[in-house]
């Protein structure tokens, strides 16, 4: 079982209580939305959790408040209103290139965080090798823990972000159960080329691993970058699952409506562990979630061209301060390194910069299994209004880094 640690001072870790189970003793609560309580109590600008400052599409909010006039408000079918695993299918067929029934591919989740949650427990037992890219975003290693996996971690090179290939035939070497693939990725801004995609294709293929992918970014791409669904990749359609969900297209974290996609076996096994875990995502919700999804083309292109406008202001922003910072292909976050600014560590600069210029962050060590690889980074998110950015910029202005 894989150690998740932490190494900050700020928070307690373990729990000195007997009755607690040991699982949770190797995790500890999010540091990211810690930091959206501590941004609040120093009234800092948050750039730490990744939820915007600005309003969803009208239609969407339209579509739900519709919703909510009825005769939604009892249980959906468990896994999925057939509406929305309707439109799951149809937008996933469009964009993606996979074809899912909907009857029997779709289990619709409470976010994709419980997606990811419910695809580890239905294909991993304890013990089983587990193969995660990192960084990675930090749910993936409770995850790994709470579901048994022994977690094998496998670096992408700073600054470019790198596939280190060597690196993962060795982990397939023992021939992983599953592999957590993120593109386009949280926290690097990484999107995965095709030919990336085909070598980790090649490998599950040949060790019969399962690639658990979350692709909750697909539309946050930029520079003309694409994003590419694995399951659309050789013979992979039948050993990937493949998690999204509403809340980053189309600004609504908090309806908590996700979805996962997978070979029928695989669907039959998360419908099972997910109608234990939560039994249904919010009905009106997922009806509403169906009216967007069927959004036209320009819709994407628009929230691609914002996002990709508001990258520029911030990246431009930090590197214009001293920061040496990764600009981003995809996704709404840039790593940065802040050593220039003479802070011991991650944790002394984050708690600096929420305290001082009142600028919330994430600290670099939430994002690797190792802390020592994290502490020279930190994690600023972008995905808020142009002014909350500029105000963020001009305080941050006060750590130029010295020539």
């Amino acid at each position: 079982m894989a150690k998740r640690t932490r190494g900050t001072p700020t928070f307690g870790f373990r729990i000195q209580d007997p009755r607690v189970a040991d699982r949770v003793q190797h995790f500890p609560e999010s540091v990211i939305r810690e930091m959206t309580r501590i941004a609040a109590k120093h009234d800092a600008v948050n750039l730490a959790q990744g939820f915007p400052d600005f309003d969803p599409p009208q239609e969407i909010v339209d579509a739900a408040r519709e919703a909510l006039k009825g005769p939604h408000h009892q249980y959906a079918i468990t896994w999925g209103a057939k509406l929305l695993r309707d439109a799951i299918a149809a937008k996933a067929k469009r964009f993606n290139g996979i074809d899912a029934d909907p009857e029997t591919n779709i289990v619709v989740t409470c976010g994709s965080t419980e997606a990811m949650m419910a695809a580890m427990l239905s294909v991993v037992n304890p013990g089983d090798e587990v193969v995660i890219l990192e960084p990675f975003y930090e749910n993936y290693g409770p995850d790994a823990i709470v579901s048994g996996a022994k977690a094998t971690f496998v670096p992408m090179v700073w600054p470019s972000w790198s596939l280190d290939e060597e690196a993962l035939k060795r982990a397939f070497t023992k021939r992983p159960k599953a592999i957590v693939l993120n593109t386009p990725n949280n926290p690097t801004g990484k999107v995965f080329s095709r030919s990336e995609l085909q070598i980790i294709a090649d490998l599950c293929e040949d060790t019969g691993t399962v690639a658990i992918t979350d692709e909750i970014y697909e539309h946050i791409t930029y520079g003309g970058r694409k994003h590419i669904s694995i399951a659309s990749v050789g013979a992979m359609a039948d050993r990937t699952i493949t998690l999204n969900g509403l809340s980053k297209t189309y600004s609504v974290t908090g309806w908590r409506v996700g979805w996962a996609i997978a070979t029928k076996p695989i669907a039959d096994a998360m419908k099972r562990v997910h109608d234990f875990l939560t039994v249904g995502a919010p009905h009106p919700l997922q009806i509403a979630g169906a009216v967007a999804l069927g959004f036209p083309d320009s819709y994407y292109r628009e929230l691609a061209a914002m996002y990709e406008r508001k990258r520029d202001l911030l990246w431009t922003a930090l590197r214009d301060i001293g920061f040496d910072a990764s600009r981003p292909d995809g996704a709404y976050y840039v790593m940065a390194d802040h050593t220039r600014f003479g802070f011991k560590d991650d944790w002394a600069f984050t708690n600096h910069l929420v305290e001082r210029p009142g600028v919330a962050v994430v600290p670099g060590t939430s994002f690797y299994s190792d802390p020592a690889d994290g502490r020279r980074f930190v994690r600023f998110m972008f995905s808020k209004k142009d002014e909350t950015l500029l105000e963020a910029a001009r305080r941050l202005r006060a750590l130029r880094a010295p020539a």
